[in-house]
This record gives structure tokens, C-alpha cells and sequence, in this order.
């Protein structure tokens, strides 16, 4: 098994505690679409709103999505990004940063914040570390990730502990401007969360004596043929993959194979995702699993801001919701793969939630999950997670890992919009 031979032992970053952000995005969501009951309640317990400012966020999150266009084309070239924040009153806000200096009027629920460097000049920057990768370099021992944080006004560089040095001379090497950069020392490197342990989703046999789990992304079709999305680092193509029953690590019937994966080696760039042809005699819903407190419908693939409330579904650790803090990140993972224009989010995940779905309070499917750090368990004491959890069919029990604490949760997810385009699928959708 190519894939997970060298992907038994991973780290998981941990990312200093960043604002509630929110950037523009390119196309509109549905402003009358209501927000699941189930995600509801669950956005209420992670991010820790009360019923009350949930209401008030969720409509500055419509503010930012009916007026991102006409905000951003108003600043031109001075254009900084946009994000959601918590003012001091409690009270959600919608920041539009700038580089001009002359005076703005803002409309109610906005805020013109004046910066140092606008979106161009830091998307710039990011291209030249990205650049390093493209010309067939590697990120040095240590860093672990790089994105632009627009409430920083700052590309992002994070390192693990005492690779600050190592840090510095990639982002020199790379001709990057340094006076955009910003290192943050980071706790843990990124894992795959496709962990050698199962669980609710599906799961595979190669007949090396272990077990493999993953967890279903969205229900797609290809000229008429069901499957589903997932991540690249789940298997390869061809590989069959079984339906998991109860209890966990049980073989169920096949339900079908890896049509597609894509994913790097070791020392490679590329993305992570997959899809898998599902067997005739299956039924595909348009549906993510509720976990007991009802199904959401999937309603689109409309992607949702910086900053947006989102939520996860996995068979590992079922619901949990988060934020998008970044776009178009790019993460070296542990075992040596880079991966790239991820977005990373503050909800928390495990080991065999790999290519599990994320979606919006709208129904509007957004991705599926890659790597990450920490844990759902919130621990008091951090231990790291090392991500390679198996099941042997040989009766001994694999590896094993977790730690991190929830609030420091951090995880990464490729968006389906670039998996539906790259396979020519079609998501599947209800009302």
C-alpha cells in the first residue's frame, strides 16, 4: 500500500488562536436559505455564541455575502480583504480593510479598518513561497504551513519549536518581502487524518494485515454513475473499499472503488482528493449523516467567506463546527507531502475523519478533510496526536494517538469545488 506505508506516524499542527475572519468570496450564497437545526445547535456549543448573537452573526454573514462585491470594488487597488470579528460589546462586525488614508463612510454592521499592505501585495508574497515548490524545491525541516491572514495583514508562516531560524532563511531564500511575513511558532506539523483506524464510514482491506478507515465526503455522479468525494490520501485508484458496519472495524459489503486519487509522495506537491464509483444496487442520498439529531440536506457548493461558521461530519468524531480562517493554504505534512490551496478551519477532528464532509448552515457542501491537529477531546494535558490508529486483522491492535486540546484544534480541508471540476462530477443535491 503505496499510500499509507509512509503515512503510519503523523503530526498535526496546532495554530496560535486566530479571530473570527472573514475574506470575500466569489460567488453569492443564498440569503434566504435557513439554517439546519441540527447545525444550529451544534454551532452554538463550538463556537460559544448564545442563541441570541448566533442570530446576529449569521446576519453579518448575509451582510458579507450581499455586499462583498461592491465593498471590495469600492477600495480598487487599496483592497485589503475583509473579515467577521467579535467587537468588545460582543456584537459581530464586518471589518473591510484598506490602504487608503482618505475617510469612508461605512454602512451599518461595516467597519473600514486601515492597513499596511493590500490583498495583491500579500498574495504576492505567498506566490513566492509557493513558487519554491514549484520549481522543485522542498520546505525545510520545521515549517510546517504558509497562508495569508488577512486580520493580521500578514502572510503567515508557521514553524514548529526552534525552527524560527529555518523559517526566516525559506522566506529569504524564496525572495519573499519580509516586511509582509509573520512566523508563528507551532506546536504540532500537520497529519493526514485518513488514520490506520475505522470507525463509521468505509474502510479497506489491502491484505496487509490492517484495516484502513475513511469517511465519506458528498454523493456525486459522473455521466449518470454514482459515487462519492473524498481525500486522495485514502487509497489508491482501483482499490475496493467496503461499507463499515457495527460494530466499528466490521467488514460490510463492498460498495465500490477508488475511480480516481490523487495525492503526492513524499517530497512531492499536489492535492488531495478522490472519488469513488459506488456499485450498482446502492442508494446514494443527497444528505450528510446527522448522528442522531437529523440529516442535513445538501443544497449546493457555494462557497462560504473567511470566517463563516462551518461544520464537520466524520465517522470518528461525528458533528463539530468551526470556523474558515484561511483560504489557499498550503501545508507540508509530517511525513514529507505538500498540500496545496487547502482551507483551514477551528473545527476540531480525529483519525478517520479523513475525507469527511464540511458544510455550511445553508446546506451548501464545501469540502473534504486532509490533515489537521490536536483533538475533539479537549485534555487538559496536550499530548500529541500521531494519527496512525489501525485495527490488524491478525488480532493485535495497530498504532495509536490523540491529545491536543479542542480549543487549539486546527484542520484542513480541500474544496469539492476543484474535486467536482477536476473529475467532471456532479454533486448531488435536494431541496
Amino acid at each position: 500500500m503505496r499510500k499509507f506505508a509512509s503515512r503510519a506516524k503523523r503530526g498535526l499542527l496546532v495554530l496560535s488562536p486566530m479571530t473570527l475572519a472573514v475574506a470575500m468570496v466569489a460567488t453569492a450564497a443564498p440569503a434566504t436559505s435557513a439554517v439546519s437545526p441540527t447545525l444550529r445547535a451544534v454551532m452554538q456549543r463550538d463556537l460559544g455564541m448564545s442563541s441570541t448573537q448566533l442570530s446576529q452573526y449569521l446576519k453579518i454573514e448575509r451582510l458579507a455575502t450581499q455586499k462583498q462585491h461592491a465593498l471590495a470594488k469600492a477600495q480598487g487597488r487599496h483592497f485589503a480583504g475583509s473579515w467577521i470579528e467579535q467587537a468588545a460589546n460582543g456584537r459581530y462586525q464586518l471589518v473591510v480593510a484598506t490602504t487608503s488614508i482618505r475617510p469612508q463612510k461605512a454602512p451599518a454592521g461595516v467597519v473600514i479598518r486601515q492597513v499596511r499592505h493590500d490583498v495583491a501585495q500579500l498574495n504576492a508574497s505567498k506566490a513566492r513561497l509557493d513558487a519554491v515548490l514549484a520549481q522543485g524545491g522542498r520546505a525545510p525541516k520545521g515549517v510546517y504551513s504558509w497562508y495569508v491572514d488577512l486580520p493580521s495583514n500578514s502572510v503567515v508562516v508557521t514553524v514548529g519549536q526552534g525552527h524560527q531560524r529555518a523559517g526566516a532563511n525559506f522566506v529569504a531564500a524564496s525572495g519573499a518581502d519580509a516586511r509582509t511575513v509573520r512566523l508563528v511558532t507551532s506546536d504540532e506539523q500537520p497529519s493526514l487524518r485518513s488514520t490506520l483506524k475505522g470507525g463509521l464510514g468505509y474502510l479497506r482491506d489491502p491484505g496487509d494485515g490492517y484495516l484502513y478507515a475513511c469517511s465519506i465526503g458528498f454523493n456525486v455522479t459522473k455521466n449518470g454513475a454514482p459515487g462519492y468525494v473524498s481525500a486522495g490520501h485514502c487509497g489508491d485508484a482501483g482499490e475496493p473499499v467496503y461499507l463499515e458496519g457495527s460494530p466499528q472495524w466490521t467488514i460490510g459489503p463492498q460498495i465500490g472503488s477508488f475511480a480516481a486519487s490523487t495525492f503526492p509522495k513524499p517530497g512531492g506537491t499536489g492535492p488531495d482528493y478522490s472519488w469513488i464509483q459506488v456499485s450498482s444496487g446502492n442508494t446514494s442520498l443527497p444528505t450528510v449523516y446527522g448522528w442522531g439529531k437529523g440529516d442535513v440536506t445538501v443544497t449546493g457548493h457555494t462557497e462560504a467567506a473567511i470566517g463563516a461558521a462551518i461544520c464537520r461530519s466524520g465517522r470518528t468524531t461525528g458533528w463539530h463546527c468551526g470556523t474558515i480562517q484561511a483560504k489557499g493554504v498550503t501545508v507540508n505534512y509530517s511525513t514529507g507531502e505538500t498540500v496545496q490551496n487547502l482551507t483551514q478551519t477551528t473545527a476540531c477532528s480525529e483519525g478517520g475523519d479523513s475525507g469527511g464532509s464540511y458544510i455550511n448552515g445553508t446546506g451548501q457542501a464545501q469540502g473534504v478533510l486532509s490533515g489537521g491537529s490536536g483533538s475533539c477531546k479537549g485534555d487538559k494535558n496536550p499530548i500529541p496526536f500521531f494519527g496512525a490508529n489501525s485495527v490488524s486483522t491478525r488480532g493485535k491492535p495497530g498504532g495509536g494517538g490523540g491529545g491536543g486540546t479542542r480549543s487549539r484544534a486546527t484542520t484542513f480541508f480541500t474544496p469539492v469545488n476543484p474535486i467536482l471540476q477536476a473529475y467532471g462530477l456532479t454533486l448531488l443535491t435536494g431541496n
